[in-house]
Formats: structure tokens, C-alpha cells, sequence
């Protein structure tokens, strides 16, 4: 049985439902860096969600209110759990890095699994996370893609950097695949980048059939990065893990930072370390807000 959270922190609470519902979906708020997501148990029981009913508990006004919904299921092929990922807009994702990061501490919160160390599966890719002391949680992802058709990024030859337009502007870009899609470019002040106006540009451009997430990153030093992104299907978050490794994948790739790196985004710091090939690593704090029921019609 799961552990009595409200009993084990009291700083947690339960949220009350109308008696005369039909029924109750139990869930779990979770955030990194304030990069926020419902969690879900779907292993204990199958739990399908409508595109109606994901952008209803993702509204902030009138529902829970996330960045993503994230479903634990039951996996295959050798990985202890299939971790499904909804944006706000219903759409489906293949990666999530700090929603990751807490989905390792949910499932074995929720009692799913007694490892500290797991292999888990997403639509588009597979990667390790691995329980530390305290709150943190590390994710080793996969191998950083920079291949056009991965991503899939519509241009006439592979490339470092990219030109491209958008918001009226011809903006330089690099682009890599992290189980998802991402845009990363340089801005010289991170607090005057125009990201609501040049991220929906990019994430939306043509060449991007898919979509894309879009990082704006300051470069302070070889070891330190201050980092904002657009998130595809969301909009502006105070974090994204995955779009931390991009953005470091792409600068490092350019020979602009070292091995290891600080992230600085607006709602926290992430460390991420990689030596220009192998999988990339992200470390970084998780936080448990409280458990609910959200009635389901």
C-alpha cells in the first residue's frame, strides 16, 4: 500500500471531491524547478484520458492545472515502466526530462517499485533515472540526435547551424532530438528575449513539421548557462529538462561551454554533463505538492 503522505509531511494536502460524483481519477502534484505535472498511477489500473479531459485538469483556472499530465503504465521489452506524456493541449509527447526525474519518485512513492535505479520507455525513446539522497533524481537520456531527419527539421543539407525565418526576422539556429524536438539560439540578455512572440514562430515553422520546443539561451561562462524555453503544445515554463540537455547539447557541439554545465532557468537550476558523445545526464531537485481525486465524469 502506498504510504499516508498527508501523515508522513504534514505540509501536504488531500483535495475534497463533490459527493454526488461518479467516480474519482486518485493523482499526484509534482514539480521541478516549478515545471509542474499531474501524475498519474495507470499500472494499478488502466487510465485512458480524452484530449478533452487532459486540457480539463491542465487548465489553471478551472482544473488541477500542469504543465503535462504524465500516466505510470505497465511496460514491455525489458523497461520497468512506460511513462506517458500529455502537453496542455492534448497532444502527446515523447520526453519530458523533469517530469522524468519526478515520475521515478512517484512510482516509488506510490509503491510501484522498490528500485532505485529504472529503465523507463516513452512513445519516441528510452532512458535510466536513478533515485539520490534526499529529493534528487538523475536521468541519464539518450544520445543527443543532430540528424535533420530525426528531429524532423526540413532543410537541404545537414548543418552546425541553421537559418531560419521567423517573427520577421532571420534568426540562426541548432536543433537536436532529445526524444523530442528542439530549436535551441543564442540571445545576448535572457530577460529581454522575445520568447513569447519568436517561440510560437519557430515552433510552428514550416520546416518543422512536427512542431518544436525553442530554448533561448545567455551563455555566462563555459560552465554556466541561463536558459528560457517555449514549450511545444504548452507555451513559456519555468523549466524543462529536456530542453536544458539541447540547449547544452547544442553549445557544446559548438565548442561554447565545457563537459558540465549549470543550467539556470526561472525556476531553479539543473546540472547537466556531457562530453560531446554517449547519453547525456541531467541532475536535479523534485518536489511532491499533494494528492488529490479529480472527478471524472
Amino acid at each position: 500500500m502506498p504510504p499516508d503522505y498527508n501523515e508522513r509531511d504534514p505540509g501536504l494536502t488531500e483535495l475534497s471531491v463533490p459527493t454526488n460524483t461518479v467516480a474519482t481519477l486518485p493523482f499526484t502534484k509534482m514539480h521541478s524547478l516549478g515545471n509542474d505535472f499531474v501524475m498519474l498511477d495507470g499500472v494499478s489500473a488502466p487510465v485512458v484520458l480524452s484530449p478533452e479531459t487532459i486540457r480539463g485538469i491542465a487548465d489553471r483556472h478551472h482544473g488541477i492545472g500542469c504543465d503535462q499530465v504524465i500516466v505510470a503504465e505497465s511496460a514491455a521489452n525489458g523497461a520497468d515502466f512506460f511513462m506517458r506524456i500529455y502537453n496542455t493541449d492534448g497532444s502527446e509527447s515523447g520526453q519530458c526530462g523533469n517530469g522524468a526525474r519526478c515520475f521515478a519518485r512517484f512510482v516509488r512513492e506510490q509503491g510501484l517499485t522498490q528500485k532505485t535505479h529504472l529503465a523507463v520507455q516513452t512513445i519516441s525513446t528510452r532512458f535510466s533515472l536513478t533515485m539520490g539522497t534526499k529529493d534528487e533524481v538523475s536521468a541519464e537520456l539518450d544520445v543527443p540526435e543532430f540528424e535533420p531527419a530525426k528531429i524532423p527539421f526540413r532543410t537541404a543539407q545537414p548543418a552546425e547551424r541553421y537559418s531560419v525565418l521567423a517573427n520577421g526576422q532571420e534568426l540562426v539556429i541548432g536543433v537536436a532530438f532529445l526524444g523530442n524536438p528542439h530549436a535551441v539560439l543564442l540571445v545576448d540578455d535572457i530577460d529581454e528575449a522575445p520568447v513569447s512572440q519568436v517561440g510560437p514562430a519557430i515552433e510552428h515553422h514550416a520546416d518543422f513539421p512536427e512542431r518544436t520546443n525553442v530554448g533561448f539561451v545567455e551563455i555566462k561562462d563555459p560552465t554556466e548557462l541561463r536558459l528560457r524555453v517555449w514549450e511545444r503544445g504548452v507555451g513559456e515554463t519555468l523549466a524543462c529538462g529536456s530542453g536544458a540537455c539541447a540547449a547544452v547539447s547544442v553549445c557544446r557541439r559548438w565548442n561554447l561551454i565545457e563537459d558540465s554545465v549549470r543550467v539556470s532557468l526561472p525556476g531553479g537550476t539543473l546540472q547537466i554533463t556531457w562530453p560531446g558523445c554517449g547519453p547525456i545526464l541531467m541532475s536535479g531537485p523534485t518536489t511532491r505538492v499533494f494528492d488529490g481525486l479529480w472527478p471524472v465524469p
